[in-house]
């Protein structure tokens, strides 16, 4: 199955705690929380990981209007592939823009934080 794997969600999870859970140590008082035990800071982990996921986003939609168009040309006349296809696109589009919505929440509750 191409697109949103199941260990690339628990990645992006995975990444969204850790960074909650340095925003939470930062905001208590604890300077060094901002970086993770190797050292480096942690946000070049959940920049990279939210890019592959919308990458992956993408490439489902490509490749379902892809089908769609194969379909719509006679190329091929599984229908249940096309439609599994759109599925899997729109599943994904529904996923990044809940966690886009989660995010945006998230900042806006860290603005609105008194100093």
């Amino acid at each position: 199955m191409a697109g949103l794997s199941v260990d690339s969600v628990m990645a992006l999870r995975q990444s969204i705690l850790q960074r909650n859970a340095a925003l939470k140590d930062v905001s208590g008082g604890g300077a060094a929380a901002a970086t993770d035990a190797s050292g480096k800071a942690g946000g070049a982990d959940f920049t990279s990981a939210l890019k592959s996921a919308i990458n992956e986003v993408n490439g489902l939609q490509s490749n379902a209007n892809e089908a769609a168009a194969a379909f719509e040309r006679g190329d091929t006349t599984d229908i249940a592939a096309v439609m599994m296809a759109k599925q899997q696109a729109s599943i994904g589009f529904e996923t990044t823009l809940q966690v886009r919505n989660k995010l945006l929440s998230a900042y806006k509750d860290i603005m609105s934080m008194p100093v």
